[in-house]
């Protein structure tokens, strides 16, 4: 990737970026290819902003039809009154995309990501999974994991206020620039299914009470064989349930996982906020042309973030063995 030259009409659309992060982090970034699996609101900000940095390619997979919903946070499906004329999620958000860099290519791929072949990854740089079950995203990690080349691998979960990211980045090895010395740092990544079995009793004091609460709702959509977001304020016995069971487990107070938290998510269901969405898939974008580029201090490994304070934490839950 790092032998192929910037074409003419790529240096002249990206002489802006080109000055903040040089001809190098650039040309890595439009020989780059990129898959995004989960067409909500989030991944259309994510999108955006990746085509107008100019990644090489982007593939979008999400074969549901549009629901009222979506239509609330996506700004990428059109509204022309004309309905959608049967077309996918995917089809509609690829169409708009290409408006916003004819020099991305962007296309779509249907079918259900976690049962596609492993060879069918090995063309893409990065991987985005959003609005996927739990066991879909453990088994699309572990395949970009197994494949020869170093696939970076994102789950980001939005719900109304509250939202997550988690990162596998594997063996990372990145520039770093400090006065005038330029060095190699290296970071090692948890697979995301190492990371969530980190026990909740070693984890510092100051782990975001959203990582606790996210990890009972998503055990308690899995054991209800739930898509994400299919859940309500009537399931909220079925979760306190599950609280107190998983709380007892792991040797923690239930105090972690506040009430009004649970409440927040399961009212939530599939809704995002349309200035949330902006905040989580801008940071996403920015973490994955950093990963392709080899500039600037990646995320290790969770990123929270609540509207209500308006903070982001950067939370290292990794497994050390």
């Amino acid at each position: 990737m790092d032998g192929e030259e910037l074409t003419a009409q790529e240096t002249e659309l990206y002489d802006r970026q080109i000055r903040v992060w040089g001809v190098n982090a650039q040309r890595r970034l439009s020989k780059s290819h990129i898959l995004v699996s989960g067409m909500n609101g989030t991944i259309a900000e994510f999108c955006k902003n990746v085509v107008l940095a100019g990644v090489g390619s982007l593939t979008l997979v999400d074969d549901r039809v549009v629901a009222e919903g979506d239509v609330l946070a996506n700004f990428l499906i059109p509204l022309d009154g004309n309905g959608f004329g049967g077309s996918s999620l995917a089809e509609l958000c690829c169409d708009s995309l290409r408006d916003f860099n004819p020099m991305v290519r962007v296309s779509v791929e249907k079918g259900e990501i976690s049962q596609f072949e492993g060879e069918f990854f090995d063309k893409f740089d990065a991987v985005i999974i959003s609005r996927s079950p739990l066991a879909a995203k453990k088994i699309i990690n572990g395949i970009c994991r197994k494949r020869s080349k170093r696939i970076a691998f994102y789950t980001v979960d939005c719900r109304a206020s509250v939202g997550e990211i988690f990162v596998d980045l594997q063996n990372y090895t990145y520039s770093q620039k400090k006065q005038d010395d330029t060095f190699d740092c290296h970071l090692n990544y948890s697979s995301l299914e190492d990371a969530i079995a980190v026990p909740w009793r070693t984890l510092p004091r100051k782990t975001p009470k959203l990582y606790f609460a996210m990890r009972v709702i998503e055990r308690f959509e899995m054991a209800e064989g739930r898509k994400p977001g299919e859940i309500s304020l009537s399931d909220l016995p079925g979760i306190l349930a599950l609280r107190k069971e998983l709380c007892e487990l792991q040797a923690l107070n239930e105090s972690h996982i506040p009430v009004d938290l649970l409440e927040k998510l399961l009212a939530a269901g599939q809704r995002e906020f349309p200035p949330v969405c902006a905040v989580i898939g801008g940071i996403l974008g920015q973490e994955v042309i950093k990963a392709i580029s080899g500039k600037g201090d990646p995320i290790k490994n969770f990123f929270f973030y609540d509207a209500a304070d308006g903070k982001g934490i950067i939370e290292d839950i990794s497994n050390k063995n």
